[in-house]
């Protein structure tokens, strides 16, 4: 079952619903310059989340970085690996081979 996809639409209903109930529900906000009034809470409250997440993102950016580079490192270059033996029965060697 799609459980992600369910997911998805359970929020989005959660959402929705926020919305619906607060749709009359206004505030003002006021940032010391300018003063915006009569606006919805569930825009305050979507705008809130979208700044939070913008935020955070480039300290996930580089926690990311992070855990990519030692990766790399382990990586083993092509000269660094041993050759593969040809006679071996796991690598489909010759069968009829007696050396």
């Amino acid at each position: 079952m799609p459980w992600r996809l369910i997911t998805v639409i359970v929020i989005f209903a959660v959402f929705l619903a926020f919305i619906t109930f607060n749709l009359e529900n206004r505030c003002n906000i006021n940032f010391g310059f300018t003063e915006f009034t009569d606006v919805p809470v569930f825009l305050t409250v979507f705008f809130s989340f979208a700044l939070g997440l913008f935020c955070t993102l480039p300290f996930v950016i580089r926690a990311l970085n992070k855990r990519k580079e030692p990766l790399a490192e382990n990586i083993r270059k092509k000269e660094d690996v041993p050759p593969v033996n040809r006679k071996s029965k796991l690598f489909g060697g010759l069968k009829n081979d007696k050396s």
